[in-house]
């Protein structure tokens, strides 16, 4: 998505860094998945015996715990031992082979400890069982391997060890990578058995929330929660009148999955896009899940999406679904539900001209220049991002520009020149970027009637657009902020050309655009 909408948009491991939890919480909580090499190398993972009876609840409470514990623990684990074996690759290639051999022998221990407890708490699947048995016997090769070059120095037989290894080593890397993906998939698919066979709400909206979060940890989970038929189960709820209480919930799960590619085509094979536009046009459902509508809307035509064949089917409802959208632009009651459903327009905007043509005629100006004045809807510059994104392909239709004067939208542009970033979070820097950016793209198509240019001039755009050219802090350092306000002073000067001074004439209209970027690129501000 081409601006910052919520995304709900190898394994996902990498996000398991950034759990929001307390240090030393999350310090007691891996522990549990370390051990000691000498202790492990001891029991070699056999089962620590215990009565029959305790063993019997040991099973019934691992059972108990939801798919997420389950799935959370799993990932953690995985993220241990590629972490071993990442170290492995690295002193193989230094040659530090003591390292070398006890990283193998981590790496072994910490393999058969999830294998086993992984066996002990779920039945695994026949082919899941296969690659355990085939990556346990890789990691006792590998043990075995590494203890022999730690009797010789010969340099010949190390190099040739050490390229064993590292075959090794890849299979293993490989093979595990495999392995916790059809164990990811294990745990999914029963997830959404439990979403599919349950009647009741609060066991549903539970299963959806465990779904919700693994989404979270990666595109690549994403992508196996797709495969596995999530879609397909979630739209199942929104296609339910008893489960409406659901909608919002389950709408936000397809918007997450949807960041992927797999999600988006399994949207397509269960015809989620009438079920998008059936909710998106009942003014009686709540605004929370029309709003939520509108996200999965947002995320399937984002433009970061290389596969549009999905948009084939988007066009026949896309007349209702733009409709819907700018209405509630319209009623949202708050800044979110705005940032949404603009969103959606936005990216629409973008794969066809014919939703421009349709918002003209809704009076989307009028509806998103009064949004802008109220601060309850558009509170932040992700969402003047989405309105002057809308008003920048608006601009490209020359019917637009005598609505956009009626509305004062010259004055809201300039405005939006002006927009800074309130903290220093790069997120929002980077927004007040595109917001500039957008709004000198929008004043330059719109600046071809006369009228339009007359009034920016008389609004003072000049001397704004030349203190963005002239000024790197202004414009936050930004060159494509620099490339569209030259275009823009460009265009007003060809217009009314009294209105740029000389000095200003001479460096930023009369040379090439690209010696005029270079110009204002390499200024410096002066601090007299």
């Amino acid at each position: 998505m081409q601006a910052h909408v919520r995304l709900r948009l190898g394994l996902g491991i990498s996000r398991m860094h950034s759990l929001q939890v307390d240090s030393v919480q999350r310090w007691m909580e891996d522990l549990r998945h370390m051990t000691e090499v000498e202790c492990m190398c001891v029991l070699q993972a056999k089962a620590i015996g215990v009565e029959e009876d305790a063993q019997g609840e040991l099973i019934v409470a691992t059972r108990d715990h939801v798919a997420r514990d389950n799935l959370q623990t799993l990932l953690r684990r995985a993220l241990v031992v590629s972490t071993e074996l990442g170290k492995m690759f690295q002193r193989l290639e230094k040659g530090r082979w003591q390292r070398v051999h006890s990283t193998a022998i981590r790496a072994n221990c910490h393999v058969r400890s999830l294998v086993h407890e992984y066996s002990a708490a779920r039945n695994t699947p026949s082919e899941m069982q296969k690659y355990e048995k085939s990556l346990l016997e890789k990691c006792m090769e590998l043990t075995t391997i590494t203890e022999k070059c730690l009797h010789t120095e010969d340099e010949f037989f190390l190099k040739s060890m050490r390229e064993a290894i590292n075959e090794i080593l890849t299979d293993v890397s490989d093979s595990f990578s495999h392995m916790i993906d059809m164990a990811l998939a294990n745990e999914i698919q029963i997830l959404i058995r439990k979403i599919e066979s349950s009647d009741s709400v609060y066991t549903i909206g539970s299963d959806i929330s465990n779904l919700l979060s693994l989404t979270q940890d990666g595109p690549q989970l994403c992508r196996i929660i797709a495969k596995e038929g999530a879609v397909v189960a979630l739209f199942k709820i929104c296609r339910q009148d008893c489960f409406s209480d659901l909608y919002a919930h389950a709408l936000r799960a397809v918007a997450s999955i949807c960041c992927v590619e797999e999600g988006i085509n399994q949207l397509e094979k269960v015809d989620g896009i009438l079920c998008l536009a059936d909710i998106l046009t009942d003014e009686n459902r709540a605004e929370s899940a029309r709003a939520e509508a509108a996200a999965v809307v947002a995320q399937i035509t984002s433009p970061h999406h290389t596969s549009t064949q999905h948009l084939g089917s988007f066009l026949e409802s896309m007349e209702d679904i733009v409709t819907a959208l700018i209405k509630l632009c319209g009623s949202a009651s708050c800044g979110e539900v705005f940032l949404l459903a603009s969103a959606a327009l936005a990216n629409i905007t973008f794969f066809d001209s014919m939703a421009c043509e349709i918002l003209l005629q809704l009076n989307a100006i009028h509806i998103l220049l009064q949004a802008c004045k109220d601060r309850q809807r558009v509170d932040t510059p992700y969402s003047k991002d989405q309105v002057v994104t809308i008003l920048a392909n608006l601009s490209v239709l020359e019917q637009s520009a005598p609505e956009i004067l009626q509305e004062k939208g010259v004055e809201r542009l300039l405005q939006l020149l002006g927009e800074k970033p309130s903290s220093s979070s790069p997120s929002e820097g980077a927004a007040c970027e595109r917001v500039q950016q957008k709004a000198a793209v929008t004043l330059a198509r719109l600046s071809r009637d006369p009228d339009i240019a007359q009034t920016a001039i008389q609004l003072q755009a000049v001397p704004r657009l030349i203190e963005l050219c002239r000024s790197p802090a202004e414009r936050n350092n930004s060159d494509s902020v620099l490339v569209a306000c030259l275009a823009a002073l460009r265009r007003l000067a060809a217009g009314c050309p009294d209105s740029i001074e000389a000095t200003d004439h001479q460096q930023l209209i009369k040379p090439r655009l690209v010696d005029s970027f270079l110009l204002c690129s390499n200024m410096e501000e002066s601090f007299v």
